[in-house]
């Protein structure tokens, strides 16, 4: 059976199992985005049909056409669908004869989930001889108007929250959960499965973080083998070992005692009397069996330490329909899996026993003391979690390695370029810098070894420092950082269509669609031909009218980053010729270079901003947005602009909003 992943029920607010949302960029161009939701259940294989269909729509910075009106939206379908979409056999089950209006048509949105995006790829309606074919433009506007119909629909009724959370711990968390419940230091989810991206786009995502019997197995090995480890550390051993037996306490009372403590921190909730006696039985059973009392006690935290209660994030189920808070408890497991990715310390669980974590000064004070210095260590932890999978730099040594011909590539480089994105994103959190430093900014973090790959002047050791660089015009931002200019090159050789596809999707929300099929890959030089340069290849390959369409968004954006090379060093010239930076957009503007390009960017950070938001919304959610979570974006967008687009005003916007806040129990059959 395969697994499952959740599904929204109101069929007038969502498209399953995920909806497109059309977005306004600004008043140039518009661009579409995924948009899953939690609810009943459909097999994962669809998430990752959408996952490939995920584009926007529209170039970059094109003019839109004034949107379309109802009439005209339905009077696209009655004009190229429903010929094919009619009785006696509508194709694919989906009969538009009945959808006149946009009441109906909202109300069919569940049919339309394997359509719209077949409707954007241009297989429907089919290329048969005698089918009547839209143009691009009555292509794209009616798109436009499905998803923005849609989207109103969704958010007629205000913010919505989520299902109650009910997620495996991925390895990173997992490993930080045992270290904080042992205080131990080594990576106990080392030998785990790796977890795959979902939602948004992360490893902490509901919709993939299912258990398999390799889990249970090596689960079962970490907690024997952490145990053990806890138990021969002194100090280890001092965080949960709080009673030992002796004249005046005996084994159980002692055990008791242990186990009190230890199952309400695996747990992250005071335990029932019922459960610890459960365990407790279990240390008995394992003294019959001749077990010493440490091995007993061992054997007995092993065992809590495979349980779901402490594998899982679980929340209380809510009635159907019903809205309800999450409890305080629950508010200090989400803020500490969001901010820290581990369990929640002494000072959450003391203000969530006094009640006052649901307070939105309280969440406040307590995204500002947990993303401080003091914590600086979880802090990066969560910040590289985040930033190697939205910007893609996990890959760099695993899916993406240098060709050999790439000379200066190194595991000590490698370490350094890693690292910059994350100490980099680790202090706008911690010193509430402006979010606009991702485009821009007059300081980085480097070591040693990059300090020389960057003829950066200094001293530098292995670990990362702040360096000041208002002077290098060559660095600032993400976009001059080696990491990312190196996973969006290939392997032998930078590629402006790479690159620019990475500013799209990473930055602004707007993948590009997969190329047509049966297009060639762009031609290498040969010694059988005139050598041409990079730009005249891909000139020449946008001739192919099916591939201009993409290729005069991504590639001015890319080719203004060419002075980098594969690693991102800085050049002038490529095999003795000047590089040639220049760009022009579809729109006429014309620029040059990395600087005018982050000008560019900069002009447009609402888009970057908001993509970050919906990024980080879903990463804090542990999920995929639904419409309603779309509604809670733009509002912690809107104060996050009223802010100057604070690091701070971003985390404590979503703690304080009411997905983060609140939970939503499942619509029965009845309600559909």
């Amino acid at each position: 059976m395969r697994p499952m992943i959740p599904l929204p029920s109101n069929l007038y607010q969502n498209l399953d199992p995920e909806h497109y949302m059309l977005k306004s960029i600004s008043s140039m161009s518009f661009c579409w985005q995924p948009i899953p939701r939690g609810g009943m259940s459909v097999p994962t294989d669809r998430a990752a049909f959408w996952s490939g269909v995920l584009s926007c729509l529209l170039g970059l910075f094109a003019a839109a056409d004034e949107p379309w009106s109802d009439q005209d939206g339905l009077g696209f379908i009655a004009t190229y669908c429903v010929d094919c979409h009619q009785p006696p056999k509508p194709k694919g089950g989906l009969d538009l004869s009945g959808q006149t209006s946009r009441e109906q048509w909202v109300g069919h949105a569940l049919q339309w989930e394997k359509h719209l995006p077949r409707v954007r790829d241009n297989e429907m309606p089919p290329d048969d001889e005698g089918v009547p074919q839209p143009s691009a433009e009555e292509r794209l506007s009616f798109l436009q108007w499905a998803q923005e119909t849609l989207r109103t629909a969704a958010c007629e009724d205000g913010i919505q929250p989520g299902p109650p959370i009910l997620r495996r711990l991925n390895r990173s968390e997992y490993s930080a959960s045992v270290r904080h419940l042992l205080d131990v230091h080594f990576d106990a989810g080392e030998a785990l499965p790796e977890d795959g991206a979902g939602g948004e786009g992360f490893d902490n995502a509901s919709e993939t973080l299912i258990i398999s019997p390799i889990h249970a197995e090596k689960y079962l090995d970490a907690a024997r083998s952490a145990v053990a480890y806890a138990f021969a550390d002194t100090r280890s051993s001092k965080r949960f070992m709080v009673a030992e037996p002796g004249e005046d306490l005996s084994e159980e009372s002692a055990a008791s005692r242990i186990l009190d403590r230890f199952l309400s921190s695996a747990f992250r909730r005071p335990v029932e009397p019922a459960e610890r006696d459960t365990y407790l039985d279990l240390f008995r059973a394992a003294r019959l069996s001749e077990q010493d009392f440490h091995s007993a006690l061992q054997t007995t935290l092993a065992a809590a330490m495979v349980s779901p209660k402490f594998l899982f994030l679980i929340e209380a189920p809510v009635e159907s329909g019903q809205v309800a808070p999450v409890s305080q408890e629950e508010m200090a497991s989400r803020l500490s899996y969001f901010l820290w990715g581990a369990p929640p310390d002494d000072t959450l669980m003391q203000m969530a026993q006094s009640q006052s974590l649901h307070e939105p000064e309280i969440l406040a004070a307590q995204v500002k003391r947990m993303v401080g210095k003091d914590h600086e260590r979880k802090v990066r932890n969560v910040a590289q979690q985040f930033v190697e999978q939205w910007l893609g730099t996990r890959a760099l040594g695993r899916e993406f390695k240098p060709d050999a011909s790439i000379e200066g590539y190194d595991s000590e480089l490698e370490g350094g370029m890693k690292y910059e994105p994350v100490f980099f994103f680790q202090e706008i959190l911690s010193e509430d810098r402006p979010l606009t430093d991702l485009i821009d900014a007059d300081y980085t973090y480097i070591n040693r070894r990059l300090s020389r790959h960057y003829k950066v002047k200094g001293e530098f050791r292995e670990q990362p420092k702040r360096v000041e660089i208002a002077e290098n015009p060559h660095r600032g931002g993400l976009l001059s950082m080696a990491a990312i200019l190196a996973v969006s090159s290939h392997p032998h050789r930078t590629s402006p269509v790479l690159r620019g596809k990475w500013i799209l999707e990473t930055l602004l929300g707007e993948p590009p669609p997969p190329p047509p099929p049966d297009v060639p890959e762009l031609e290498e030089n040969s010694d059988a031909k005139e050598p041409a340069s990079l730009r005249e290849r891909l000139e020449a390959h946008r001739q192919d009218p099916s591939c201009n369409a993409c290729h005069e968004r991504m590639d001015p954006l890319g080719f203004s980053l060419e002075n980098y090379d594969v690693l991102g060093r800085w050049r002038d010239q490529q095999d003795g010729e000047p590089i040639d930076v220049t760009g022009s957009l579809p729109d006429g503007t014309r620029f040059e270079g990395p600087q005018a390009l982050k000008a560019l960017l900069m002009d447009r950070k609402e888009q970057v901003m908001r993509h970050l938001t919906r990024k980080m919304l879903g990463y804090a959610l542990g999920r995929g947005l639904s419409p309603e979570d779309y509604c809670a974006a733009e509002s912690i967008l809107s104060d996050l602009r009223e802010h100057g687009y604070s690091s701070h005003r971003l985390l404590i916007g979503i703690v304080q909003s009411v997905p983060f806040r609140y939970k939503i129990g499942p619509e029965t059959p009845s309600d559909l």
